[in-house]
């Protein structure tokens, strides 16, 4: 329960201001790995399929820390929580910087998602907490553009750069955005307004995860977060072997192709109020549905790298309609627990995209580009449909 010292109001520009470079930071780091998996693949000696997997290497930990992030961030104060998380971040990619090692770039990868599971998050959490519920969507909304801004800049500038820097660059550059959040969240968070630090409690955490799940409308929020992660993240770090595949570029072709899924949520938050009054929400699901299994599709085709970077516009935008959806969703849930559910949401996007990396490759490997990314877009145009149908249903009730 949020004590009336907690949800005391703090200058809100101030907040979204510290927020906002710690959501960019974290964001920055996870995207900066995709573009430059064939690179990896040529300096390390391994398989592209294989170093694709340093994107689940971040996506899975950064699922697994958020039941304990919840309640440890609760306890200690969400502020100090994250400022730690954006430090240790920071100190695992310049450890990234200096490994010459794939199985050591691995481990430190999984210490970077780890830390950077604290810092969205939390960052979304402490909003509930600071800012009023009449000004909270917006300010949301404000935060977001930030963090669509770290993925839009981690995949475009790895790909610019890495000719100039190599990777090891990439890697150093990333830590010190890493760095320069954590100083933020240092000398940014106001001291004193949350919470006095307390024990985690554990029993009273699992408590309420076990309330939110049994929630009928948490059971599909969650599922269709994990599906949606699957379908719509799993080309992402393969994009860059197969455009190096078709003889068109590397990592600088792959980074402005991955760029266009960033503009895509930038558009859509810009849009988001128009599509809100135009469609509601159980067309809103449909067509986000349908927008991300044409992208899909588009990307299967195999044509050309500035093909595959609109249909990624496309793809994104079509998925910040469905996940914009149930994120708003998620958020009343549990009014009362709503960390413990925000950290369940991200759990199962994080676990839904650390699975589809594997999936996809695997599917590539054996039934090809069109056919394994067709399966994506039957899936995600049956998820758009479904959960229309389930969430509307459910809100009658």
């Amino acid at each position: 329960m949020t004590s009336s010292r907690d949800a005391s109001p703090s200058p809100i520009p101030r907040l979204l201001a510290v927020l906002s470079v710690a959501g960019f930071a974290s964001t920055f780091a996870g995207r900066s790995v995709e573009p430059l998996v064939g690179v990896l693949a040529r300096d390390l000696g391994s398989d592209p399929h294989t170093v694709a997997l340093l994107s689940t290497a971040f996506a899975l930990p950064y699922a697994l820390i958020q039941p304990i992030l919840g309640p440890v961030g609760d306890a200690l104060g969400k502020e100090r929580v994250m400022t730690g998380c954006l430090g240790i971040l920071a100190l695992a990619l310049a450890g990234c910087a200096l490994s010459g090692d794939l199985g050591r770039l691995f481990g430190l990868r999984i210490a970077a998602g780890a830390a950077a599971g604290g810092v969205v998050p939390l960052a979304l959490a402490l909003m509930g907490d600071r800012v009023p519920m009449e000004r909270r969507q917006v300010a949301i909304g404000r935060f977001l553009v930030a963090v669509i801004l770290g993925q839009l800049a981690g995949s475009t500038f790895a790909g610019l750069i890495e000719g100039q820097v190599g990777w090891q660059g990439v890697f150093a550059i990333t830590a010190a955005v890493a760095a320069l959040g954590c100083g933020a969240a240092l000398l940014g968070f106001e001291r004193g307004l949350g919470a006095p630090s307390r024990r985690p409690a554990f029993g009273e955490a699992l408590a309420r995860y076990r309330a939110i799940v049994a929630n009928p409308r948490a059971r599909v929020l969650f599922s269709a977060v994990f599906i949606e992660a699957i379908a719509v993240f799993g080309i992402f770090p393969h994009l860059a072997p197969l455009i190096e595949t078709r003889g068109e570029g590397g990592a600088r072709e792959a980074g402005l192709a991955l760029a266009g899924f960033a503009a895509g949520g930038l558009a859509y938050s810009l849009l988001v109020a128009l599509l809100l009054r135009f469609f509601g929400m159980t067309r809103m699901l449909v067509v986000g549905g349908a927008v991300c299994a044409g992208a899909l599709l588009v990307v299967g085709l195999a044509g050309s790298w500035q093909l595959d970077a609109a249909a990624l516009v496309a793809l994104g935008f079509g998925f910040y309609m469905l996940h914009n959806t149930f994120q708003t969703q998620v958020t009343e849930v549990a009014p009362g627990a709503r960390a413990s559910a925000v950290a369940l949401h991200a759990f199962s996007f994080f676990c839904g995209q650390a699975l589809g990396v594997a999936l996809l490759g695997l599917a590539l490997q054996t039934l090809g580009q069109f056919a394994a990314l067709a399966a994506c877009a039957t899936v995600i145009l049956a998820l758009g449909f479904a959960t229309a149908h389930l969430l509307a249903r459910r809100s009658h009730a």
